[in-house]
């Protein structure tokens, strides 16, 4: 299958795309470790058509071609990879440019033709081949493909000791003196942790070894449980093993497909990730610490930074690197996952649809009764709804949702659900989806941010007023419905700052040249926050949504509630206990300013509700002058504006 390397290859496509670069379609160079009898270099240097691939060497040869023509060397590379136990001395030399060859590693010296130094950047006319080995590791190149064997990269400030591999002690380079844009790790243990670290902080794109080459195991699982799978219906003579076996050969390309889409999607969350990560370092030092703390993660085994370095890092505007947040996403995943399976959440029937979604569509079909009884089921379901939790939300939004709510994991992932579905969300990702190498990458990232933040807020509601009457399928009928009927009533009911924050992002994604449609639905998302509030007060009111939603745009922008909103959001935090601080604020604001609404809706409209309320009203629009005066407003001023809201909230 050459899954693993399929796995890596999504996984680089990715890191090109946010250099505005399509590999399939655009040629590119390469340099890389390994040879073509390699299942993960020989794979993964098929996989484009517009690979140059410039240099590379394995145990005993040293392969450069300056200047390739990318189809020609495609086929001798394809004609390697079909010849048992190839090398590079097998490649043609004739189609060799001009300059290059191939060398042997037992040289003593190798001279170096004038198109190799333009290629490696030295001016050495001879070189050992230890030598060559670490020009071509630190050239200025678009792809480093790692796809043999051996740690051929450190951290500067780590003993050549550290890699474990001290047969490779004279190739390996520092990972700050790396010069590709992008390392693809199909192999193991090519870079020590600290060595992806400093490569990322000097502005390399990197993931980890196990993020890239993640889907041989996904695949080998896959396999096994359609194994546990058919064996009983083997035993019971409804499948002979000869047919057990050629259905699986006929599903091969489709669990393929569904281990491809679990990297594209684990790599997307990183990336959605690290263009938070500044902003967010707080919150990721809070999961690192909460995971110390239960003994789930121990930092220094990890190489994750240490409380001063991130503190160092935090006045620097840094975050952490794409390898680090790797190993926080993982961890959080671990964690969760023992948390869920831990739970009842496995036997709610709602998440049976993610047993079968796991498994190939003709299984599904075939096999659905046993599919429900897989012995496994629980670890399935457990597995996939982690997976989606996470990688759409973030490692730190279990533990934010339980220390704001005290809500369970399982609650959290119950909440998160509905929330996805009433939402639509399913929808929205697969349209930003197939924007890839449309549209600049990081307005895609920034809309699958707008998409969680939503879903933090929405289901933060739930988990506060419906917790405890959590039943998935029940909660997705009773506000699917009226959620759509207020998405329709946008933005014609807005009023305020949420109409002029609709207009920004509409303005914003029109911009970044998004379909006019999903620009509007994008737009939607950042007016939202409140939408289960207003779906609340139109059932309690007995009255249509359109009605009730342009009744709390009105009084919110019309008491300047909108303004008190805003100012909360804005607040800078620097701690967890800032961010739980102003997560009160905002939850306070939001209880007041729904008991306004109410009174104001029951009272029929806002001008009789002004008329009861004159004494109170004056003392708080004093107030808010008098703070939206100043320069700055913090977490004091804000609490002093809420005390002279809540007069007005009984």
């Amino acid at each position: 299958m050459g899954i693993t390397a399929r796995g890596a290859w999504e996984c680089v496509k990715r890191h090109f795309r946010e250099l505005g670069i399509d590999i399939q379609r655009q040629e590119f160079t390469v340099a890389g470790i390994g040879d073509m009898s390699g299942d993960v270099f020989g794979n993964g240097m098929l996989l484009s058509p517009k690979i140059k691939l410039v240099a590379a060497f394995n145990h005993a040869h040293i392969f450069v071609d300056p200047a390739p023509d990318p189809t020609k060397s495609l086929a001798e590379r394809k004609r390697l990879f079909a010849l048992a136990r190839s090398g590079w001395n097998d490649y043609d030399a004739k189609l060799i440019s001009r300059g290059g060859g191939v060398f042997e590693r037992s040289a003593k010296s190798i001279r170096i033709s004038p198109e190799m130094r333009a290629l490696l950047g030295v001016e050495a006319d001879s070189l050992a081949p230890s030598e060559l080995i670490r020009a071509i590791l630190r050239m200025p190149i678009d792809l480093l493909w790692n796809g043999g064997i051996g740690t051929y990269v450190k951290a500067s400030l780590e003993p050549q000791s550290a890699a474990g591999d001290r047969g490779n002690d004279s190739l390996r380079v520092d990972g700050r003196d790396l010069r590709a844009r992008v390392v693809g790790e199909g192999g193991n243990l090519g870079f020590t942790q600290l060595g992806r670290v400093e490569y990322a902080l000097a502005g390399g794109r990197i993931n980890t070894d196990f993020i890239d080459n993640s889907a041989g195991v996904n695949t080998s699982d896959v396999e096994v449980n359609l194994k546990i799978l058919t064996n009983g219906i083997e035993a019971r003579g409804r499948l002979r093993r000869a047919d057990r076996d050629r259905l699986l050969a006929r599903l091969t390309e489709e669990v393929a497909a569904l281990v491809l889409r679990n990297n594209y999607l684990q790599s997307q969350a990183l990336s959605t990730l690290e263009l938070q990560s500044a902003e967010r370092l707080p919150e990721l030092r809070g999961v690192i610490r909460d995971l110390e703390r239960s003994g789930e993660l121990d930092r220094k085994v990890e190489f994750l930074p240490d409380e001063e370095t991130l503190g160092a890092r935090r006045k620097q505007g840094l975050g952490l690197t794409r390898p680090e947040l790797a190993v926080v996403l993982a961890y959080s995943k671990i964690s969760l996952n023992r948390q869920l399976l831990d739970s009842d959440l496995p036997e709610d029937r709602y998440f049976a649809a993610e047993l079968a979604r796991y498994f190939p569509a003709a299984v599904r079909r075939r096999f659905a009764r046993e599919v429900e009884r897989h012995k496994l089921r629980r670890e399935i379901i457990t597995t996939a709804v982690t997976n989606s939790l996470i990688n759409r939300m973030g490692p730190s939004f279990v533990l934010r949702a339980h220390a704001e709510s005290g809500a369970s994991a399982a609650d959290v992932a119950r909440a998160y659900s509905i929330t996805r579905e009433i939402l639509g969300m399913r929808e929205i990702w697969g349209r930003l989806e197939a924007l890839d190498n449309g549209v600049a990458s990081r307005s895609q990232y920034i809309a699958y941010a707008d998409t969680a933040r939503l879903l933090r807020h929405v289901t933060m509601w739930l988990l506060r007023q419906r917790r405890h009457t959590l039943d998935v399928a029940a909660t997705i009928k009773v506000f699917s419905a009226p959620m759509q009927a207020l998405r329709d009533a946008l933005p014609g009911v807005l009023a305020g700052s949420p109409a002029e924050r609709h207009r920004s992002a509409l303005a914003e994604y029109t911009a970044a040249s998004l379909p006019p449609a999903l620009a509007a639905a994008l737009a939607d998302l950042r007016v939202l926050d409140n939408a289960l509030d207003i779906l609340d007060c139109a059932a309690s009111a007995k009255r249509r949504v359109r009605e009730t939603a342009a009744a709390w745009f009105h009084t919110m922008a019309a008491l300047r509630l909108d303004w008190l909103e805003d100012r909360i959001t804005g607040l800078a935090v620097d701690s967890t206990l800032q961010a739980t601080a102003r997560i009160g604020l905002r939850e306070t604001s939001r209880t007041l300013e729904r008991r306004i609404v109410d009174r104001v809706i029951a009272l029929g409209g806002i001008e009789r509700w002004r008329a009861s309320r004159v004494k109170a009203l004056a003392h708080w629009e004093r107030t808010v002058a008098e703070i939206a005066a100043q320069e700055n407003a913090d977490f004091a001023s804000l609490s002093v504006c809420l005390d002279a809201l809540r007069p007005l909230a009984d």
